[in-house]
């Protein structure tokens, strides 16, 4: 087997690294910003694809497919986003002659379409949050208000292809149906490629649990330790962590149960996600299936010791799963990935690409780092601003809550403008340290704090906290904030905050 890694930045990074473990043959694509991209380096041959944008370069199938003839590859692994979910890219690597580490074309056009994946639950016995099918694009406003109205409000009108909150629209009453239809079929469309959508009853105060599901071609299935993403900016997952503070036993096998029968039921082979909501009654209900790698994978990695990398590729070349179910749902300590990403918190989260002129990645006990990027890298205009992973493991949630917090306390990045003062200041929360929060929280209490900078503190901490950092070292040598930033600045203040008022 020699694999194509149909993807870049820390996912193909992971992958090839998987690769080299496994003594597996591997070759990467790039397009021309990737050049000198830290994936390409990790392969045993590199591949241009063409020009940035993403359309021209890693979403072009001839190109990819081309690159694998050239260079003898057996087997693509698509990672996840860009080409993951493609059904026409699966057919068309199978028709190639091409093994997919992912699972069949058919089952990714069932369980992909979100309504598809409601029906296949049904049909399986899982419960669904109540909702419709695809809405026909002929329905009248007095039709679509019907349908609402059926369903019950507040709701949620969801992008049937697709995901990361594209599409979607909240509708609290019968006066916003029209045009929150109108509107996510605008974004659907212009996205996806694909403008269909449906409504979604909106569980209020309800928590965002998934299930990792590993299955072989042998008709094996094993689910494992549920994850909990209910830390989410406008529906895009921030903080994740396993297991769930909010899942007991009795909910974690019931859960399990209902991942395994739909996974039976439609046939699934390889690694996929299962993504449920549970309510404040202990009730779970399905909402989609991910057919792919996970993001956040390595916290069950983490909790289980299982390499879910290693897996999809020994199942890809047809083995048998030999894992221990009972250890897959038996949770060894806590784990939790925050994603960084390079963009400015202080003015909307908006992207910040750039040129990255110092990095320092966090390590020491516990701590993982999958990162896609080195000093010297410039982060392109043209992807996602998602620039590595860090996850924390201690034998208990506070313990790993107070690793996460070390390490990124220890992230130091220089040239670009990263998330890294919110995530903390996430981590600070009380409702957070308690576990209660839900979908909602993370939105609600962001909108509390506009106007205010995640990266400074109070004017009257500022000399205290330098004094303090000065004290220990940390404001002289290589380890002085990058960018000759004076005291009391931004750059100052966080490290102040970090090295002083922590300790």
């Amino acid at each position: 087997m020699k694999i194509l890694v149909a993807n870049r930045g820390e996912i193909a990074v992971r992958i090839l690294r998987a690769c080299r473990e496994m003594g597996v043959p591997s070759v990467a694509v790039y397009s021309e910003c990737d050049r000198t991209a830290p994936h390409v380096r990790h392969a045993d041959e590199a591949v241009a694809i063409g020009p940035s944008p993403a359309a021209e370069s890693y979403l072009d199938i001839e190109r990819v497919l081309a690159a694998a003839a050239g260079t003898g590859a057996t087997a693509v692994h698509p990672g996840y986003g860009f080409l993951a979910e493609n059904p026409a890219f699966a057919r068309a690597c199978r028709a190639a002659g091409l093994a997919f580490v992912g699972p069949d074309a058919g089952v990714i056009e069932t369980m992909g379409g979100k309504t598809a994946a409601r029906q296949a639950a049904i049909d399986a016995g899982v419960p669904v949050v109540p909702g419709t099918e695809a809405l026909p694009d002929t329905l009248s406003e007095a039709g679509l208000r019907a349908r609402a109205d059926e369903v019950g409000y507040p709701l949620f009108i969801k992008a049937v292809a697709g995901g990361g909150g594209r599409g979607m629209r909240r509708v609290a009453g019968p006066d916003g149906v029209a045009a929150g239809v109108e509107s996510a079929r605008s974004e659907a469309g212009a996205a996806f490629g694909e403008s269909a959508v449906y409504f979604e009853r909106l569980l209020e105060r309800a928590r965002h649990i998934e299930v990792q599901v590993l299955c072989d071609e042998h008709g094996t299935v094993v689910p494992f330790v549920e994850r909990e993403c209910s830390i989410q900016r406008r529906h895009q997952k921030v903080i994740e962590e396993s297991p769930s503070v909010a899942v007991d036993g009795p909910i974690r096998t019931a859960l399990a149960e209902a991942a395994a029968a739909l996974c039976s039921a439609v046939r699934y082979v390889n690694a996929g996600t299962l993504e449920f909501l549970l309510d404040e009654e202990g009730r779970f209900y399905f909402l989609e299936m991910n057919t792919r790698l996970q993001v956040e994978h390595p916290v069950t990695e983490m909790v289980t010791g299982v390499d879910l990398v290693h897996w999809q590729i020994r199942i890809a070349r047809g083995e048998r799963l030999t894992l221990d179910r009972g250890r897959a749902l038996t949770p060894q300590g806590h784990a939790i990935e925050a994603r960084v990403y390079a963009e400015d918190p202080d003015a909307g989260f908006i992207p910040a690409p750039g040129r990255i002129t110092f990095l320092r990645s966090p390590s020491g006990p516990g701590v993982r780092d999958d990162s896609g990027v080195e000093a010297g890298f410039t982060v392109p205009v043209h992807y996602d601003s998602m620039i590595s992973k860090v996850v924390a493991w201690a034998p208990d949630r506070a313990g790993a809550i107070a690793r996460l917090r070390r390490a990124l306390g220890e992230y130091e990045i220089g040239g670009i403008t990263t998330a890294i003062p919110a995530l903390l200041w996430i981590l600070e929360q009380d409702a957070f340290a308690a576990g209660d929060f839900d979908t909602a929280y993370l939105d609600g209490v962001l909108a509390g704090r506009r106007g205010r900078s995640f990266s400074e503190l109070p004017d009257e901490d500022v000399d205290v906290a330098v004094a303090a950092a000065a004290l220990l070292g940390y404001l002289s040598g290589p380890d002085r904030p990058a960018g000759g930033e004076s005291a009391g600045s931004t750059g100052w203040r966080r490290a102040a905050r970090l090295e002083g008022l922590r300790r």
